[in-house]
């Protein structure tokens, strides 16, 4: 069926109409907040302790934002006679986000749960080169980050705290066989086989 001549004029006018009669609302920031959505892809947050320099962020970052620098340490042998081991020391993790077209594929491949988003907005700069944020500032902004929303409580436990809960109980149960008092056998006598009574009259 072919269109009717002037029905997408009459239809936008319609939209232009129904926008002009409603009352117009003045969102009043910066004196009050704006109620942002749960998952607001604001700004990067930096969980240090979680970081491993395993340096994926960096390397499927798109922009090539994300500074890190590290080094080497040799930790001890934890037992006489082991090997000694090393391990990657975090000195520098930075983010441009001058450059960052917030994306998230650096939050989506880390391995190790170090960056989250952070519903922060407000860190604007008169300065471009101030908006390259170092570790100290993103790991305020982890504290800012929303708790994640409750579990369906239908869903099935996460395999990791079902490996916990079951390490635990098996912890639980060797405790308590130890801590089970011995029972005394009294030792039976030996029986001859000449005697069918066991020295019993």
């Amino acid at each position: 069926m072919a269109p009717i001549p002037g029905s997408g004029l009459a239809k936008g006018l319609a939209v232009t109409l129904r926008t002009m009669t409603r009352k117009s609302v003045t969102a009043q920031y910066p004196d009050t907040q704006p109620d942002l959505p749960p998952r607001t892809r604001g700004v990067i947050g930096l969980f240090e302790e979680n970081c491993t320099v395993c340096m994926l962020c960096a390397r499927e970052c798109p922009d090539w934002c994300i500074y890190i620098d590290s080094h080497k340490e040799t930790v001890p042998a934890a037992t006489p006679g082991g090997r000694e081991r090393s391990r990657n020391v975090l000195d520098r993790f930075a983010i441009d986000f001058s450059l960052c077209m917030y994306c998230g594929i650096c939050i989506e491949v880390c391995p190790f749960d170090a960056l989250f988003w952070s519903p922060e907005f407000e860190y604007a700069e008169t300065d471009i080169r101030e908006l390259t944020h170092e570790r100290d500032k993103l790991r305020e902004w982890m504290w800012t980050v929303p708790a994640p929303p409750a579990l369906d409580p239908g869903a099935e436990e996460p395999k990791e705290i079902a490996a916990a809960h079951k390490t635990a109980e098996k912890l639980a149960a060797a405790q308590a066989a130890q801590a089970e008092p011995v029972e005394a056998v009294e030792p039976t006598k030996p029986t001859d086989p000449a005697d069918p009574q066991g020295g019993q009259s």
